[in-house]
């Protein structure tokens, strides 16, 4: 999809570099996918211990022998 932004060339610029690309579009595109990462991420930090899971951990480390 092509559009049109305005983004501080310094800004840009720096996040290029620091990535190695040579193309703004590349460095864009890294840059999205990352924050995306890490909010899910987050997401899925802020969900521990709000669910409750009713499992019988001894239960479930019991495995049945199968045969060979």
């Amino acid at each position: 999809m092509r559009t049109t932004i305005d983004i501080p060339e310094e800004l840009i610029e720096e996040a290029r570099k620091l990535l190695g690309f040579k193309s703004k579009t590349d460095t864009i595109v890294l840059s999205l996918q990352e924050l995306i990462r890490r909010k899910r991420i987050e997401e899925l930090k802020n969900l521990a211990g709000a669910i409750h899971l009713e499992i019988d951990l001894a239960q479930s480390r019991r495995r049945k022998k199968s045969r060979r």
